[in-house]
């Protein structure tokens, strides 16, 4: 299964008001259709099903398969309870964050995360997102867009990516 965005769940991120909390948000923003649950699960930690289950329920999320049993199949691999850090997290999530930014700088910000290949790359890449994020969205969308990604950078790029004033 590959949830996908309602029209409902693109009105709600839209509108940063809406009855969502920021787990949901999360959830709806990296469910493109793409990705199925174990990928979700590996990004959203080991709610996911019950989190992706419930969207659906509420008419935020649709699939064209139907939802999975809610009991683990042999063929599942269960997810660690400890939340995976992740760089590539990091990268996708900023990328969907990007995409959901109108503005022209944006775009080249997501065109330019989008392109990086190696770690140095990358987290380059993430140091100027963050850096113009502010430019482009509200205070506490950046704080929710930084503190998402202090939950899911590794550990030796944190600062690199949070703290590190950006060269001259």
């Amino acid at each position: 299964m590959q949830p996908r965005k309602t029209d409902l769940a693109h009105a709600a991120l839209q509108a940063h008001r809406a009855p969502l909390d920021l787990r949901q948000r999360r959830a709806l923003i990296l469910c493109d259709g793409k990705r199925d649950l174990a990928e979700l699960g590996a990004l959203l930690g080991d709610d996911a099903a019950p989190l992706i289950a419930q969207l659906q329920r509420d008419g935020y999320l649709h699939a064209e398969q139907p939802d999975p049993a809610p009991s683990p199949s042999p063929e599942t691999t269960p997810v660690p309870a400890t939340r995976r850090r992740s760089l590539l997290a990091a990268r996708i999530y900023l990328l969907d964050m990007l995409a959901l930014q109108r503005h022209p700088a944006a775009a080249r910000l997501h065109q330019l995360l989008q392109a990086t290949r190696g770690d140095a790359d990358t987290v380059h890449a993430l140091r100027l997102a963050l850096a113009q994020l502010p430019a482009m969205a509200s205070d506490g969308y950046v704080g929710r867009v930084r503190e998402r990604l202090r939950e899911v950078l590794p550990e030796p790029h944190l600062a690199a990516v949070l703290d590190a004033p950006l060269p001259a």
